[in-house]
Protein backbone atom coordinates (compact mmCIF):
# COMPACT_ATOMS: atom_id res chain seq x y z
CA UNK A 1 0.00 0.00 0.00
CA UNK A 2 1.23 3.50 -0.81
CA UNK A 3 1.60 5.62 2.36
CA UNK A 4 -0.16 9.00 2.16
CA UNK A 5 0.54 11.73 4.73
CA UNK A 6 -2.53 13.83 5.62
CA UNK A 7 -1.69 17.17 7.25
CA UNK A 8 -5.02 18.54 8.49
CA UNK A 9 -5.96 20.11 11.84
CA UNK A 10 -9.69 19.33 11.63
CA UNK A 11 -10.34 15.75 12.86
CA UNK A 12 -13.64 15.40 11.00
CA UNK A 13 -12.02 16.24 7.65
CA UNK A 14 -9.04 14.00 8.41
CA UNK A 15 -11.35 11.09 9.30
CA UNK A 16 -13.20 11.50 6.00
CA UNK A 17 -9.95 11.46 4.03
CA UNK A 18 -8.59 8.48 5.98
CA UNK A 19 -11.71 6.44 5.24
CA UNK A 20 -11.73 7.39 1.54
CA UNK A 21 -8.04 6.61 1.05
CA UNK A 22 -8.21 3.29 2.91
CA UNK A 23 -11.15 2.29 0.75
CA UNK A 24 -8.93 2.86 -2.31
CA UNK A 25 -6.13 0.72 -0.85
CA UNK A 26 -3.82 3.48 0.41
CA UNK A 27 -2.16 3.70 3.82
CA UNK A 28 -3.17 7.11 5.27
CA UNK A 29 -1.15 8.64 8.11
CA UNK A 30 -2.64 11.69 9.86
CA UNK A 31 -0.77 14.56 11.48
CA UNK A 32 -2.48 17.70 12.78
CA UNK A 33 0.34 20.29 12.70
CA UNK A 34 3.18 21.33 10.44
CA UNK A 35 5.76 20.34 13.05
CA UNK A 36 4.31 16.84 13.34
CA UNK A 37 4.20 16.55 9.56
CA UNK A 38 7.90 17.37 9.16
CA UNK A 39 8.77 14.85 11.87
CA UNK A 40 6.75 12.20 10.01
CA UNK A 41 8.51 13.03 6.75
CA UNK A 42 11.89 12.69 8.47
CA UNK A 43 10.90 9.30 9.85
CA UNK A 44 9.72 7.59 6.63
CA UNK A 45 9.03 7.98 2.93
CA UNK A 46 5.56 8.91 1.69
CA UNK A 47 4.14 8.57 -1.80
CA UNK A 48 2.20 11.85 -1.47
CA UNK A 49 1.30 14.60 1.01
CA UNK A 50 -2.22 16.01 1.35
CA UNK A 51 -1.57 19.42 2.89
CA UNK A 52 -4.07 21.84 4.44
CA UNK A 53 -3.09 25.45 3.72
CA UNK A 54 -4.47 26.77 7.04
CA UNK A 55 -2.65 24.96 9.85
CA UNK A 56 -2.53 26.17 13.48
CA UNK A 57 1.27 26.39 13.59
CA UNK A 58 2.29 26.91 9.96
CA UNK A 59 1.30 28.33 6.60
CA UNK A 60 0.71 25.47 4.20
CA UNK A 61 2.48 27.24 1.34
CA UNK A 62 5.60 27.79 3.46
CA UNK A 63 5.45 24.19 4.65
CA UNK A 64 5.29 23.05 1.02
CA UNK A 65 8.48 25.00 0.29
CA UNK A 66 10.19 23.17 3.16
CA UNK A 67 8.96 19.81 1.90
CA UNK A 68 10.04 20.61 -1.64
CA UNK A 69 13.52 21.59 -0.44
CA UNK A 70 13.88 18.16 1.18
CA UNK A 71 12.34 15.90 -1.45
CA UNK A 72 10.23 15.65 -4.62
CA UNK A 73 7.26 14.06 -2.82
CA UNK A 74 4.05 15.22 -4.59
CA UNK A 75 1.84 17.67 -2.66
CA UNK A 76 -1.95 18.06 -2.94
CA UNK A 77 -3.25 21.26 -1.30
CA UNK A 78 -6.51 21.51 0.65
CA UNK A 79 -7.85 24.99 1.32
CA UNK A 80 -11.00 26.91 2.20
CA UNK A 81 -9.83 29.78 -0.03
CA UNK A 82 -10.79 29.60 -3.69
CA UNK A 83 -9.12 32.81 -4.86
CA UNK A 84 -7.28 32.36 -8.14
CA UNK A 85 -4.14 33.96 -6.73
CA UNK A 86 -3.99 31.31 -3.98
CA UNK A 87 -4.30 28.60 -6.60
CA UNK A 88 -1.51 30.00 -8.75
CA UNK A 89 0.80 30.63 -5.79
CA UNK A 90 0.25 27.08 -4.57
CA UNK A 91 1.22 25.59 -7.91
CA UNK A 92 4.17 27.93 -8.42
CA UNK A 93 5.87 26.81 -5.21
CA UNK A 94 5.74 23.16 -6.17
CA UNK A 95 2.22 21.93 -5.39
CA UNK A 96 0.87 19.26 -7.74
CA UNK A 97 -2.84 19.93 -7.40
CA UNK A 98 -5.31 22.04 -5.43
CA UNK A 99 -8.72 21.10 -3.93
CA UNK A 100 -11.07 23.64 -2.36
CA UNK A 101 -13.19 22.86 0.71
CA UNK A 102 -15.86 21.57 0.83
CA UNK A 103 -14.76 18.72 -1.40
CA UNK A 104 -15.84 15.23 -2.37
CA UNK A 105 -13.65 12.51 -0.80
CA UNK A 106 -13.97 10.54 -4.04
CA UNK A 107 -12.62 13.54 -5.96
CA UNK A 108 -9.61 13.75 -3.64
CA UNK A 109 -8.94 10.01 -4.06
CA UNK A 110 -9.16 10.37 -7.84
CA UNK A 111 -6.72 13.29 -7.83
CA UNK A 112 -4.31 11.38 -5.58
CA UNK A 113 -4.31 8.44 -7.99
CA UNK A 114 -3.82 10.74 -10.98
CA UNK A 115 -0.84 12.47 -9.36
CA UNK A 116 0.76 9.14 -8.42
CA UNK A 117 0.34 7.82 -11.96
CA UNK A 118 2.23 10.84 -13.28
CA UNK A 119 4.91 10.49 -10.60
CA UNK A 120 5.75 6.84 -11.39
CA UNK A 121 8.19 7.47 -14.29
CA UNK A 122 10.30 9.78 -12.12
CA UNK A 123 10.22 7.35 -9.18
CA UNK A 124 11.29 4.47 -11.43
CA UNK A 125 14.18 6.50 -12.83
CA UNK A 126 15.50 7.42 -9.39
CA UNK A 127 13.83 6.02 -6.29
CA UNK A 128 15.40 8.67 -4.05
CA UNK A 129 14.77 11.64 -6.31
CA UNK A 130 18.50 12.33 -6.51
CA UNK A 131 19.97 13.67 -9.75
CA UNK A 132 22.41 11.36 -11.48
CA UNK A 133 25.35 12.34 -13.62
CA UNK A 134 24.80 12.58 -17.38
CA UNK A 135 27.60 11.34 -19.59
CA UNK A 136 29.52 14.19 -21.16
CA UNK A 137 29.61 14.43 -24.96
CA UNK A 138 32.90 13.92 -26.80
CA UNK A 139 35.38 16.75 -26.33
CA UNK A 140 35.32 17.50 -30.05
CA UNK A 141 31.58 18.22 -30.08
CA UNK A 142 29.99 21.10 -28.15
CA UNK A 143 27.09 20.07 -25.89
CA UNK A 144 23.57 20.73 -27.20
CA UNK A 145 21.71 23.75 -25.87
CA UNK A 146 19.13 21.49 -24.22
CA UNK A 147 19.71 17.96 -22.92
CA UNK A 148 16.64 16.00 -21.86
CA UNK A 149 16.94 12.87 -19.73
CA UNK A 150 13.42 11.43 -19.78
CA UNK A 151 14.24 8.57 -17.38
CA UNK A 152 15.23 11.02 -14.66
CA UNK A 153 12.80 13.77 -15.70
CA UNK A 154 15.78 16.10 -15.94
CA UNK A 155 16.60 18.89 -18.38
CA UNK A 156 19.95 20.64 -18.76
CA UNK A 157 20.39 24.04 -20.37
CA UNK A 158 23.87 24.83 -21.71
CA UNK A 159 25.15 21.96 -19.57
CA UNK A 160 23.57 23.15 -16.30
CA UNK A 161 20.81 21.11 -14.67
CA UNK A 162 17.60 23.11 -14.29
CA UNK A 163 15.88 22.95 -10.90
CA UNK A 164 12.31 22.67 -12.18
CA UNK A 165 8.98 22.04 -10.50
CA UNK A 166 6.85 19.20 -11.86
CA UNK A 167 4.79 21.48 -14.09
CA UNK A 168 7.74 23.57 -15.29
CA UNK A 169 9.43 20.34 -16.37
CA UNK A 170 6.35 19.12 -18.25
CA UNK A 171 5.86 22.46 -19.99
CA UNK A 172 9.48 22.64 -21.13
CA UNK A 173 9.36 18.97 -22.19
CA UNK A 174 6.34 19.75 -24.38
CA UNK A 175 8.06 22.76 -25.98
CA UNK A 176 11.24 20.70 -26.54
CA UNK A 177 9.28 18.02 -28.40
CA UNK A 178 8.77 20.38 -31.38
CA UNK A 179 11.08 23.45 -31.38
CA UNK A 180 9.56 26.26 -33.41
CA UNK A 181 6.01 24.93 -33.14
CA UNK A 182 3.48 27.19 -31.43
CA UNK A 183 1.62 25.41 -28.62
CA UNK A 184 -1.66 26.89 -27.45
CA UNK A 185 -2.32 27.23 -23.72
CA UNK A 186 -4.90 24.45 -23.97
CA UNK A 187 -2.34 22.11 -25.56
CA UNK A 188 0.21 22.88 -22.86
CA UNK A 189 -2.35 22.36 -20.10
CA UNK A 190 -3.31 18.99 -21.59
CA UNK A 191 0.32 17.89 -21.71
CA UNK A 192 1.31 19.17 -18.25
CA UNK A 193 -1.70 18.81 -15.96
CA UNK A 194 -3.46 15.62 -14.81
CA UNK A 195 -6.82 17.44 -14.91
CA UNK A 196 -6.49 20.30 -17.43
CA UNK A 197 -10.12 21.30 -16.95
CA UNK A 198 -9.47 22.19 -13.31
CA UNK A 199 -6.66 24.64 -14.21
CA UNK A 200 -6.77 28.14 -15.67
CA UNK A 201 -5.11 29.73 -18.69
CA UNK A 202 -3.31 32.11 -16.36
CA UNK A 203 -1.78 29.14 -14.55
CA UNK A 204 0.16 28.30 -17.72
CA UNK A 205 1.31 31.93 -18.00
CA UNK A 206 2.47 31.92 -14.37
CA UNK A 207 4.52 28.75 -14.83
CA UNK A 208 6.02 29.99 -18.11
CA UNK A 209 7.07 33.17 -16.30
CA UNK A 210 8.93 31.27 -13.56
CA UNK A 211 10.41 28.89 -16.16
CA UNK A 212 11.77 31.85 -18.12
CA UNK A 213 13.35 33.27 -14.97
CA UNK A 214 15.16 30.01 -14.32
CA UNK A 215 16.42 29.80 -17.91
CA UNK A 216 17.71 33.39 -17.74
CA UNK A 217 19.40 32.73 -14.40
CA UNK A 218 20.99 29.55 -15.77
CA UNK A 219 22.52 31.11 -18.87
CA UNK A 220 23.18 34.85 -18.72
CA UNK A 221 19.75 36.18 -19.59
CA UNK A 222 18.93 33.65 -22.32
CA UNK A 223 15.25 33.59 -23.28
CA UNK A 224 14.57 30.66 -25.65
CA UNK A 225 10.78 30.72 -25.07
CA UNK A 226 8.79 32.91 -27.45
CA UNK A 227 5.36 34.38 -26.70
CA UNK A 228 2.86 34.46 -29.56
CA UNK A 229 0.11 36.85 -28.50
CA UNK A 230 -3.32 35.29 -28.75
CA UNK A 231 -1.81 31.97 -29.80
CA UNK A 232 0.52 30.53 -27.15
CA UNK A 233 4.22 29.73 -26.76
CA UNK A 234 7.04 28.14 -28.70
CA UNK A 235 10.69 27.24 -28.20
CA UNK A 236 13.15 29.04 -30.46
CA UNK A 237 14.87 26.78 -32.98
CA UNK A 238 18.42 27.07 -31.72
Amino acid sequence: MSPILIVEDEPAIADTLIYALRTEGFEPVWRGTGREALAALDARLFALVILDVGLPDANGFELCKTIRARSSTPVLFLTARSDEIDRIVGLEIGGDDYVTKPFSPREVSARVKAILRRAKPRAAGDAHGSPAAVAAPPASAPPPVFEHDGDRCEIRFHGARLDLTRYEYRLLKALLSHPGRVFSRDELMTRAWEDPGASLDRTVDAHIKTLRSKLRASSSGADPIQTHRGLGYSLREI
